[in-house]
């Protein structure tokens, strides 16, 4: 059965399908399943470019190298309101240094210095650190119920990342605002005023990154920002404006998603009833219950890339140079031809995999911390807490294509 709140043309694959939809909202997985049904390759009149939901496409268009993120004739997307973009020089230039938004050559290179911090036996390393901060967080909830989003799933992680990099962990609360705004210049129909609070923030945290790898040069620690600024490739160093664009993407990366996902995951778990802790009770099933989390409910549910060449993808889908696609991950992680009961939480299930961080050369540089965040935040929650229940309705932002919730009450 078609929802009633879309419309789908068989004969041309067109949806029309407002994001903002509050049933969409909450509940998207409803309409990947009709169009999982219906064609899980479809123009999504809404946003103006081919969408892709089907598991095999998704993982393949995120590894084939005729994609791209970066838009081979280098014209700025649709981004700006209307054609002017003096307003955004501030966030562009952020971006223009960006490895996420970067094709090979540069790409390779910015990646090769960044990595070497986030290999798994790096990042595990600060498991003992990752713990005690949990619990430091979990000593603070006021008795009786408490917000998770703000109390639990958005310190840790900002936390964690600010240490890493060496910037001031006081600085936590200017730098979730900063990257909030930001971050909102991705989300469906923004507002001139959404994109000069962008610009604003731009600029604001890149003069903040300035002054302060200035003060790293002079005085350098242990820390990621003054191996960032020591770091060389065939005798080449980041530039500035790539050290503070990495900076910012390492800040905003390392802690947004994982907000989203710890939120989305303690709701799923929650959902589930009995004795949470039964999910966690191994390492095996500690980490098999991460990946579930990760499959079930992503916390990123778009991804865009460029076509580099003309083609045709798929009969009827023709695309040309510089055309935008969007690979939808949520909906792919819940293909029935990929996943037996894709719909059901499942975390012993056999065929587990996902794209909910990517694949190929933009594969999440911090996956693997990511995973270890959640699995210590989850675990230790649960540990300390095993009688959490909801406080109220937990709800989604609409935020498509970021998938997270507004607030997350629990009682305990």
């Amino acid at each position: 059965m078609t929802p009633a709140y879309l419309t789908f043309d068989q004969a041309s694959r067109r949806l029309r399908l407002d994001p903002h939809e509050p049933t969409f909202v909450q509940n998207p997985y409803e309409a990947y399943a009709f169009l999982h049904g219906a064609a899980n390759a479809f123009f999504w009149d809404n946003y103006g470019f081919w969408c892709f939901g089907g598991f095999d496409d998704v993982s393949r268009l995120l590894r084939d190298r005729r994609f791209g993120r970066q838009n081979p004739a280098g014209i700025p997307d649709s981004r700006g309101i209307g054609n002017d973009r003096s307003h955004l020089a501030a966030f562009d230039g952020i971006e223009a240094n960006s490895m996420l938004e970067l094709e090979p050559p540069v790409h390779t290179r910015l990646r090769t210095l960044v990595n070497r911090a986030f290999v798994s036996r790096q990042v595990e390393r600060l498991r003992p650190r990752i713990e005690a901060l949990a619990n430091e967080l979990i000593d603070r909830f006021e008795p009786g119920s408490v917000d998770l989003l703000p109390a639990y799933a958005s310190p840790l992680p900002i936390t964690i990342i600010a240490e890493m990099l060496g910037v001031p962990v006081e600085m936590g609360p200017q730098l979730l605002d900063w990257s909030h705004h930001m971050v909102a210049m991705y989300t469906h129909g923004r507002t001139r005023e959404t994109e000069d609070a962008a610009n604003r923030a731009a600029r604001e945290f890149s003069d903040f990154l300035r002054g302060y790898v200035a003060e790293r040069r002079k005085k350098p620690g242990d820390d990621l920002l003054s191996l960032l600024i020591e770091a060389q490739d065939n005798g080449q160093k980041l530039s500035e404006d790539e050290l503070v664009s990495s900076t910012i993407l390492l800040l905003n990366a390392g802690h947004e998603a994982t907000v989203h996902q710890t939120g989305n995951a303690v709701r799923s778990i929650l959902a589930q009833g009995g004795d949470p802790r039964s999910f966690f009770g191994t390492p095996e099933a500690n980490a098999a219950t991460v990946e579930e989390c990760l499959r079930f409910d992503a916390p990123l549910h778009m991804f865009l890339r460029y076509a580099y060449e003309e083609m045709e993808w798929k009969p009827g889908i023709l695309l040309q140079p510089g055309d935008k696609i969007a690979l939808l991950l949520g909906m792919a992680n819940h293909d029935p031809l990929a996943f037996a009961g894709p719909d059901t939480f499942n975390a012993s299930r056999t065929d587990q995999k996902n794209v909910s961080f990517g694949a190929g050369i933009h594969f999440c540089i911090g996956a693997p911390l990511a995973r270890l965040e959640l699995q210590v935040s989850l675990k230790t929650l649960f540990d300390r807490l095993p009688k959490l229940q909801f406080a109220g309705e937990p709800r989604f932002r609409d935020t498509y294509h970021f998938h997270g919730l507004e607030a997350l009450t629990v009682s305990f």
